[in-house]
């Protein structure tokens, strides 16, 4: 054991990666065409938690303010290169957006939380300050994907209403508007489910990775609800800022709603 934490042997670790096995084989026997992406997937995930272990010891051992706010830039990069991944496909351009909504949101509460709550010393401790910007920002990430895909889905669903709306003399906010309260909400619903589920369905992760590591399950608990109150106020402040930022893609800068073919990605000829 190790700090109170069981030790897992690199044989293990490599046994338990056979556990992809099952995704594996779902893919093959259903025709899905994923098991080259299950098996790629499975050893980035792999490599990159076994080089941020080995980072964020060096990290612990020698942390500077500025090598603590590298690495957080590092990481704000990361999850904005993999956030507009999924966006590109609906629409180009938006990689300043995304990288906006997702560092503010993430950072403004990560540190809201060491500084104000966890009362880390210094304010730039990387034992507390990376492992929560880290949580936050994996969250931010995916609803902000989940919530640009639904407001490009909902205006393009809306075309005609929106046509009428501008012609009518409604800036592009009002007439986006709608579309802008449905992105919301839905990148805000799993968020809320995992609220809900909490503690009833769910063990979350961070309790129940320090009660295998011999924490109080009191104390765990008092840290869980920190982390899900912190994750929805980040969540909710990021699909806030990319929607509002977003929307604009379908207008021009007159004004106009952009048809298919006037526009500038995946769906347009440009």
């Amino acid at each position: 054991m190790t700090g109170g934490v069981v030790n897992i042997g690199y044989v293990e670790l490599v046994g338990a990666s056979l556990l992809m096995l099952v995704a594996g084989i779902v893919s093959w026997r259903m025709g899905l065409g994923q098991s080259r992406r299950i098996a790629v997937s499975t050893v980035r995930a792999f490599l990159q938690l076994l080089a941020m272990g080995l980072l964020l010891g060096y990290l612990f051992k020698y942390q500077t303010w500025w090598l603590v706010c590298l690495v957080l830039l590092g990481m704000c990069i990361a999850a904005t290169q993999i956030a507009t991944g999924r966006t590109n496909k609906v629409v180009r351009g938006l990689w300043a957006d995304v990288f906006l909504s997702i560092t503010v949101s993430s950072m403004v509460i990560a540190f809201i939380v060491v500084e104000g709550i966890i009362h880390a010393d210094p304010w730039y401790n990387a034992m507390q300050l990376v492992p929560i910007s880290g949580m936050i920002l994996g969250n931010t990430l995916a609803a902000a994907a989940v919530a640009t895909d639904r407001l490009f889905a909902s205006m393009d669903s809306r075309a005609n209403e929106i046509y009428m709306m501008v012609a009518l003399g409604a800036i592009p906010r009002e007439a986006a508007f709608p579309s802008i309260k449905a992105a919301v909400g839905a990148g805000m619903t799993p968020l809320l489910a995992q609220l809900s589920a909490a503690g009833i369905v769910q063990i979350p992760g961070m309790m129940s990775g320090q009660i295998l590591a011999g924490a109080d399950p009191v104390i765990a608990a008092k840290y869980q609800i920190v982390v899900l109150l912190m994750i929805s106020a980040a969540t909710t402040l990021s699909v806030v800022i990319i929607c509002f930022l977003a929307y604009k893609k379908r207008f021009s800068v007159e004004g106009y709603y952009l048809s298919p073919a006037l526009r500038d990605d995946a769906g347009g000829a440009a």
